[in-house]
């Protein structure tokens, strides 16, 4: 039967009642009566609005329920004020004194750190727009939304570890509520920890933000979770395609509230349908090795209580979890080989936090605030894979034939047929411990002007314990004299001749173990100070502030690294050209430059034996330029031009040699970064919004003294020349557009261009066999030789894969009952739905034990080649 579905969209629409409703708010100074253009109303959902020349903004918001909205304006005290069902239209009085006029209002002094986009700042997300854009997929994530914001560059799925304006991944800090989280992902980075029915707004600080915050030389992630209704009982459930949650706000007599959290996984339908497509998809074999389906536990619950008018108490806490398990047995038999397999490997992670806040307005033109909080991580991996083969021979081929005749006439272990064995493993605890408070204090003295200075401490005991072995192969020329002498002897090549051919042709593999035993503590102090300026009607605006940070690590055994004072000043103006000329509301220019510092993680883990004499902090210096345009429609054009010059970078050569791993951590990294964002954003309207973002970046580091080492830490393995990172893309496009052809109906729809990463250049049109000796893991035991192919590559940094074009849809329906009370929403998404016709392809695979390449269809892909689809249902109370 033909389904027509323009019949059936109709049929929802007059099903499903009215959800939202847009109401006038008028601001206006409640002595002269005069209207506050320039005010900003901050809705429920942490959208921001700003009246117009007359004083008044149109909010969008519920019609079956009261929220609470929020209005600033510079010089005079916030409010707050009631929305309620029954009224569309609204006044409210601010002050400079301490009395305000409007319905059920409540006096409370500006809060530092609110999500907020300014030019050449950040970029903040409403809770309205992460809704719309982060619940989605397997996995809802608030990530989701941060990925489409200009200035971070594509990750793709299953990847939470971004690229901000071309720094490291690694260099993107996070915080919920104040509270610095060191490692905020679940399953090694596949997903954040920020469930987006937790969070009520975000925002990614990535230009040169205030001297309040620091810990990042590439962006701030701030995120600030829901707060609990302090008038009604509220209830929400949510379940999509592999998780279930549900949220509980308990009001405390209309002065605050608490409010409950949770999130749970069943995976296992997921794992299941994934392996019953692994019949047809050779992609997606590996999934058949998962036993235990991977799971997140979480909980939070934050609450706050407002003692009297100036004074409150806010606090959160969150408990979280998450692990796999990966069983793989595998056994083959045949007349010309047979060999075993196994495969396991546990990992479990645990963190938790507890954080609070107390703010205190002694006069109404200061503000003291309070803030302490105590967390934990602990990640355990026990993983091992061995591999053997049994009776494997080494014939003759017409590829093999020269180094085939002189190892069977010059080597005394030489054999036709041989044992392989191939073992690894990992058995690893990682704890880290951190106590963190920080003092606040603003003082407004007269309208336009605003100091404010502040220290924060924080203290973390490290300790990273266990065993680690894997199997290197370098080229027997890469090894030093005394390395190289002994490898060739255990071959038994005694001939002067052969020694020196098999010195340049030769490679090896051989075991490496590392096996670290780091206890460590870190004291982590900055302090602040800084003034804003306001001229009226903020025409002009500075901020300039300077931001100190010290770093001092101690270890066990007397050691001890400190860092000199690091010194970071910044500066920040903003101008507003001119309001309401042609077709431009505003035309508002900005610039600010500044330095930034962040301690590499790695370095918390340093011991002794590494020889260091001082840390120092990764730095940079960044200026940015941006220029914005307030057009008619609610449209909204964002410019910004950037450079960051980065010094003083951490980065890790490692080396590795027969009998032990030389790691060297070098503090002298460079990187240079410029590049352009653009966002032209529509706010949020009845029938759509949405914005298309644009970012170029040019991104290059250099590492002077990682030697062409074997592996690296934050790069450590490019040597003295300037490289683009394995991250860097030029190019980052992202369409997001919302359409509602009704309220009770709304069409997401997100489209992705990213261009190519780098990729080696490979030269000839086919991989080469090479003889590789192993070198026994038991010294008594004799090794034996092999055959690979590996396939000849260089660095081309015109050479890179493809572009990847990643397409999101969901249609989602809203709802509610009859008396309005019990709301509902269902969606269902597909992600990645251009798989089918087009995934991003990069060097073709093939076997290196074989030689045989993979000229399959998806044999270059290195994205997931199928759709994922998704569905959610959400209910509330």
């Amino acid at each position: 039967m033909r389904f027509n579905i323009i019949p059936a969209i109709w049929l929802l629409c007059a099903v499903f009642p009215v959800f939202a409703r847009d109401v006038e708010i008028l601001l206006e100074d409640t002595e002269l009566g005069l209207p506050l253009e320039g005010a900003v109303i901050r809705s429920w959902d942490g959208t921001q609005y700003i009246c117009n020349e007359k004083g008044k903004a149109l909010v969008f918001v519920p019609d079956d329920r009261r929220v609470v909205v929020q209005a600033a304006y510079p010089g005079y005290e916030n409010g707050r004020l009631v929305i309620t069902p029954e009224t569309d239209t609204y006044t409210l009085g601010l002050r400079l004194s301490s009395v305000m006029q409007g319905k059920e209002l409540v006096v409370e002094a500006a809060q530092p750190g609110t999500s907020e986009t300014k030019t050449g700042r950040s970029v903040a997300l409403s809770g309205r727009e992460i809704a719309q854009t982060a619940e989605i997929g397997i996995i809802e994530d608030v990530m989701n939304s941060v990925k489409l914001l200009p200035g971070v560059g594509y990750a793709g799925l299953f990847n939470n570890h971004p690229s901000i304006r071309g720094g490291d991944p690694g260099d993107m800090s996070a915080s919920l509520d104040g509270f610095y989280i060191m490692n905020p992902y679940y399953w090694g980075g596949g997903f954040s920890i920020f469930d987006p029915r937790m969070v009520q707004s975000a925002q990614l600080s990535h230009g040169v933000f205030s001297t309040r915050y620091g810990h990042t030389i590439s962006g701030l992630l701030d995120v600030t979770s829901k707060k609990p209704s302090p008038a009604e009982t509220e209830f929400e459930l949510g379940a999509g395609t592999s998780a279930a949650s549900f949220n509980l706000s308990i009001p405390f007599t209309g002065k605050g509230g608490i409010l409950f959290m949770g999130r749970v996984t069943y995976y296992d339908p997921v794992i299941w349908l994934a392996q019953q497509l692994a019949k047809t998809n050779e992609a997606l074999k590996p999934v058949n090795a998962i036993r235990t389906a991977p799971y997140i536990r979480s909980g939070t619950v934050t609450g706050n209580y407002r003692f009297w008018d100036n004074l409150e108490l806010q606090a959160t806490g969150f408990w979280g979890m998450d692990g796999v398990e990966v069983k793989y047995e595998n056994s083959y038999r045949s007349r010309e080989s047979s060999s075993d397999s196994h495969i396991q490997l546990d990992y479990t992670n645990y963190q938790g936090f507890i954080t609070s806040a107390l703010a205190w307005n002694p006069r109404n033109d200061m503000l003291l605030k309070l803030t302490a909080g105590i967390g934990f991580t602990e990640a355990v991996m026990d993983g091992e894979m061995q591999d053997i083969i049994y009776k494997k021979s080494f014939v003759k081929t017409d590829e093999n034939n020269g180094y085939y005749d002189y190892l069977k006439d010059y080597s005394s272990i030489f054999k036709d047929s041989y044992d392989t064995k191939d073992n690894s493993l990992i058995n690893e605890t990682d704890k880290e411990f951190n106590v963190q408070g920080r003092i606040d204090y603003d003082w407004e003295p007269r309208d336009g002007l605003l100091f404010a200075a502040g220290i924060q401490e924080r203290f973390s005991r490290y300790s990273a314990i266990g065993a680690q072995k894997i199997s290197a192969a370098m080229p027997l020329s890469a090894f030093d004299d005394d390395d190289r002498n002994k490898l060739l002897d255990s071959m038994g090549i005694t001939d002067p001749a052969m020694r020196i051919f098999f010195a340049d042709y030769m490679r090896v593999r051989f075991p490496v173990e590392y096996n670290p035993h780091a206890e460590n503590r870190m004291f982590t102090t900055s302090g602040y100070g800084l003034a804003e300026y306001r001229t009226p009607g903020s025409r002009f605006n500075a901020e300039l502030g300077l931001r100190v940070d010290h770093f001092y690590l101690i270890g066990k055994d007397d050691f001890s690294l400190p860092s000199k004072p690091v010194l970071n000043p910044r500066l920040n103006m903003d101008f507003n050209v001119f309001k309401d000329w042609w077709i431009l509301q505003s035309f508002d220019i900005s610039a600010g430059t500044g330095l930034f510092s962040s301690i590499n993680t790695a370095v918390s883990i340093a011991e002794k034996k590494y020889n260091l004499n001082e840390i120092k902090p990764n730095r940079s210096w960044t200026s940015v330029a941006g220029v914005k345009l307030a057009l008619p429609e609610g449209l909204n054009f964002n410019i910004e031009g950037y450079y960051k010059y980065i010094f003083d970078r951490t980065y890790i050569p490692i080396q590795f040699s027969i009998d032990e791993i030389d790691i060297q951590p070098q503090l002298d990294g460079e990187g240079r970064v410029w590049g352009i964002d653009l966002m032209l954003q529509k706010l949020q309207s009845r029938f759509w919004d949405g914005w298309l973002s644009y970012s170029f970046s040019w991104a290059k580091y250099r590492d002077p003294h990682s030697g062409y080492s074997n592996m690296g830490i934050s790069g450590g393995t490019d040597g003295n020349d300037w490289y683009f990172p394995s991250y860097h893309r030029f190019h980052n496009l992202n369409l997001v557009l919302n359409v509602k052809p009704t309220p009770r109906i709304n069409i997401y729809t997100r489209f992705g261009l990213a261009s190519g990463a780098q990729l080696s250049k490979r030269i000839g049109d086919k991989p080469i066999s090479y003889p590789v000796y192993v070198y026994p893991d038991d010294p008594s035991e004799d090794g034996y030789f092999t055959e690979r192919y590996y396939w000849p590559s260089v660095r081309d940094e015109n050479n890179r894969t493809t572009p990847s074009l990643p397409m999101d849809i969901k249609f989602s329906v809203f709802g509610k009952n009859n008396k309005g009370r019990a709301r509902y929403e269902l969606y269902f998404a597909v992600e990645n739905v251009l798989s089918l016709l087009y995934t991003s392809e990069g060097n073709t695979s093939f076997n290196p034990n074989t030689g045989k390449v993979d000229n399959g269809g998806n044999s270059a892909s290195y994205e997931i080649p199928i759709p994922i689809p998704s569905f959610g249902i959400k209910y509330s109370y």
